[in-house]
């Protein structure tokens, strides 16, 4: 038997191992209650979910007549949107009340869902998918929200140019989407009809880059950035990468979530030659995350795309913290990595998606140490009238001066941290 000094007393490695056995026991029960209800919590990749998920695939295909080779095809896909209630409601159980408000709403707010995102939903219609494709008559209701809040028609220097902030902005290249989020933050660009920038407006945005020597990170988004044509992506990445002060490349696509199918092998060529490359999607809900979200990340990580996840917390979708914290924990297993929590942003025609920020930092609590960090992202508020992403934390720092910190702890134990280190003194840059 070894004897140890632990804790200023001697003590027995067995007394150790029971020390251990008790603490293993006690963080146990701190998920106790996850492990039962994530069960409940379907994900796509589960059997009994893909195989919800199949028979979906197989009802629409068999509607439109369509073969595996048609499934696979993302153009397919695309010309055979759902976007009128005779259509879904062949394809999808809807109540009276459901048609109505589809019909309510399309009038105002133009909708589209792809054949494969339907065949991700539920029967029931608080399925968190139907909701984040289908219209809702909630959208009519909303008397708070506005076109534009992040006042993005007031921050574009140059044509498709958005820029918030020192060293980075974003080209929007197109208003089309494989299918039109209900909580889409750029609904006022959708309209009737899908267009994509003009060779002479990206032009000019490319130019605008090439004045401003600052800009070293470019976002490509949308509508989806995806939705452009390989040759128009190629065209474009490859400008940026003739401009020696952009340093990465990002693109902005919701489509290995609403059409897999566009993750094509060519595309995936095209996006290799291209590197360092930055891909951040939108999985919202576990079951999103399918097999064939998984083989289009697989693609895209081949190809030396570096992926990452931006969800939007949203009421009645995942706003719980067992739902995020499955969805970051699925997330992982295909290699995407969580990287925001936006706060859904007050559209106009969204109000009914809004939580409270007091919801989301409660989620955050509960990642914070009940999961691996790499499943924890940061939970953002995006500052309206376009002063940037503002980061909404716990505050695990309780008090603090010069020689030590009262900290909490994700168990909300509270220690004192010795804070000893002093500071260099400030040298000029260069010294």
């Amino acid at each position: 038997m070894s004897v140890h000094l632990y804790k200023g007393r001697l003590m027995s490695s067995e007394a150790r191992r029971e020390i251990g056995l008790q603490r293993a026991a006690e963080l146990k029960g701190r998920i106790l209650d996850y492990l039962e209800a994530r069960d409940d919590i379907p994900s796509g990749l589960e059997k009994a979910t893909a195989a919800e998920i199949d028979a979906g695939r197989r009802r629409i295909m068999a509607y439109f007549g369509a073969g595996e080779a048609d499934w696979e095809d993302w153009r397919w896909q695309l010309t055979h949107r759902i976007t009128t209630v005779d259509v879904l409601e062949e394809l999808l159980p809807l109540t009276a009340a459901e048609k109505e408000g589809i019909r309510r709403v399309e009038r105002t707010y133009r909708w589209a869902v792809s054949p494969y995102y339907l065949s991700l939903m539920g029967r029931d219609a608080t399925c968190p998918i139907r909701r984040q494709a289908l219209p809702d008559a909630a959208e009519l209701e909303d008397n708070t929200g506005i076109l534009d809040p992040m006042d993005e028609e007031l921050t574009s220097p140059a044509p498709a140019i958005t820029r918030r902030y020192p060293d980075r902005l974003i080209i929007n290249v197109t208003n089309q989407c494989a299918m039109y989020c209900r909580h889409c933050q750029r609904r006022r660009n959708i309209g009737e009809l899908d267009r994509g920038r003009s060779r002479r407006e990206l032009e000019q945005a490319l130019a605008y880059i090439r004045r401003n020597e600052e800009i070293r990170d470019v976002l490509v988004t949308g509508g989806d950035a995806l939705m452009l044509s390989d040759a128009m992506i190629d065209w474009l990445l490859t400008e940026l990468d003739r401009i020696p002060h952009v340093e990465i490349k990002r693109l902005g696509t919701r489509v290995p979530v609403t059409l897999p199918q566009r993750i094509t092998p060519e595309l995936c060529r095209i996006l290799s030659q291209h590197p360092p490359l930055y891909l951040n999607t939108q999985f919202n809900y576990p079951r999103e995350v399918t097999a064939a979200a998984r083989a289009a990340c697989d693609r895209l990580v081949q190809a030396g795309v570096v992926l990452g996840n931006q969800a939007v917390l949203l009421k009645g979708i995942n706003n719980h913290p067992f739902i995020m914290r499955k969805l970051n924990q699925e997330l992982l297993k295909i290699r995407v990595r969580p990287y925001y929590i936006f706060h859904a942003k007050p559209v106009k025609g969204t109000a009914h998606f809004i939580t409270s920020i007091a919801e989301g930092m409660e989620i955050m609590e509960q990642l914070r140490g009940y999961t691996s960090g790499l499943a924890v992202p940061t939970y953002i508020v995006n500052a309206p009238h376009g002063l940037g992403k503002t980061p909404i934390l716990p505050q695990y720092v309780l008090a603090r001066n010069d020689r030590q910190v009262v900290l909490r702890t994700w168990e909300k134990r509270t220690l004192f941290y010795p804070d000893t280190g002093h500071r260099d003194e400030e040298q000029p840059a260069g010294a």
